[in-house]
């Protein structure tokens, strides 16, 4: 990050933040289907599958704000 433009320094390390969870979410998911399962376990990895959902989510809105502000400052819109 450069320092010279700190509300783009700001968005880029919040989709990298986002970005970060949502692989760790992506890997707690896949942890949890390489078990043998029982009820509880089958559960635990369809909470996982909404967390990561959602985590991804999150991700697409950051990498657009980021994205919206790099379209400004680059081309003006």
């Amino acid at each position: 990050m450069s320092g010279e433009h700190p509300e783009l320094d700001e968005l880029q390390a919040a989709y990298r933040e986002a970005v970060e969870q949502w692989v760790a979410s992506i890997r707690k998911e896949e942890a949890l289907a390489s078990v043998n399962h029982d009820v509880a376990d089958v559960d635990r990895w369809e909470a996982a599958h909404f967390e990561e959902d959602d985590r991804r989510t999150k991700v697409k809105d950051a990498k657009a704000k980021y994205e919206d502000a790099l379209r400004e400052k680059f081309f003006g819109f």
